[in-house]
């Protein structure tokens, strides 16, 4: 599944062969999971569900200032965060609620592991939730980074942003800072099969294991890069210009 400028939304099931459906709207989908049975996307003006991937329809309670970036799934709920640190939640992707934040700072990324929701994004803001409703600050996190995304795996959350940053933690409250070895803006990173993959800007992706050690990798992407996944024994990776690749 993926997801994009114009509500866009493409699905496959195989990561190599897509297909465009119809969301009905026209903003731009910065984000997308899949829990309790259903899709969830979400844009700064719409969350949209499905239970197919294929047939779309909006929430139908979502407060004022619910407009996200990025959402996630875990323990029954979906978290949804965004510009001016907004935070909702909602455990059938129909229903939400918006829920208070300890910060003002746009929140672009959120996922969820090891019993724990971890949202990330401007200023080195880093939060952690167990429940998606009640939110704290990580209590040691370095300072100077915008971040936009943060994935969980192998034990580890890891986060990503400008300049080739990256951020690791065993438990979501202090964070290490990594040299990713690049200074491509870093957009998106997941987990699968064992590594890490990151990808940015200047088609650029980077792998790791332990996410610590950082190779660069070149992709036939034209541009940037903004988001991956993983499923299915594939990494699928999309971008500018209509771009998907995959690996393998």
């Amino acid at each position: 599944m993926a997801v994009g400028q114009d509500g866009v939304i493409l699905t496959s099931t195989d990561g190599a062969n897509w297909t465009a459906r119809n969301s009905g709207v026209d903003s731009w989908l910065k984000g997308v999971t899949y829990g309790n049975g259903r899709f969830v996307a979400v844009s700064d003006r719409n969350i949209l569900i499905s239970t197919d991937g294929v047939n779309w329809m909006p929430a139908t309670s979502v407060p004022s200032g619910c407009g996200s970036d990025s959402v996630a799934y875990g323990n029954g709920t979906f978290v949804a965060v965004g510009s001016d640190g907004v935070i909702c939640t909602s455990t059938d992707g129909v229903n939400w609620v918006r829920r208070t934040s300890p910060t003002s700072e746009w929140l672009k990324g959120v996922t969820y592991g090891d019993g724990k929701f971890v949202a990330v994004g401007s200023k080195s803001t880093i939060l952690i939730s167990t429940d998606g409703v009640n939110w704290t600050r990580a209590t040691s996190v370095p300072s100077g980074y915008d971040l936009s995304s943060v994935t969980y795996g192998n034990g580890k959350f890891v986060a990503v942003g400008t300049w080739g940053a990256v951020l690791t933690s065993t438990d979501g409250m202090t964070w290490t800072a990594q040299n990713s070895g690049v200074i491509d803006w870093l957009n998106d990173v997941t987990y699968g099969d064992g590594i890490f993959v990151a990808v940015g800007t200047y088609a650029t992706a980077l792998i790791s294991r332990d996410g610590v050690n950082w190779t660069k990798q070149r992709t036939p992407a034209p541009d940037i890069l903004f988001g991956v996944t993983y499923g299915g024994g594939r990494f699928v990776a999309v971008g500018m210009f209509g771009a998907i690749v995959t690996s393998p």
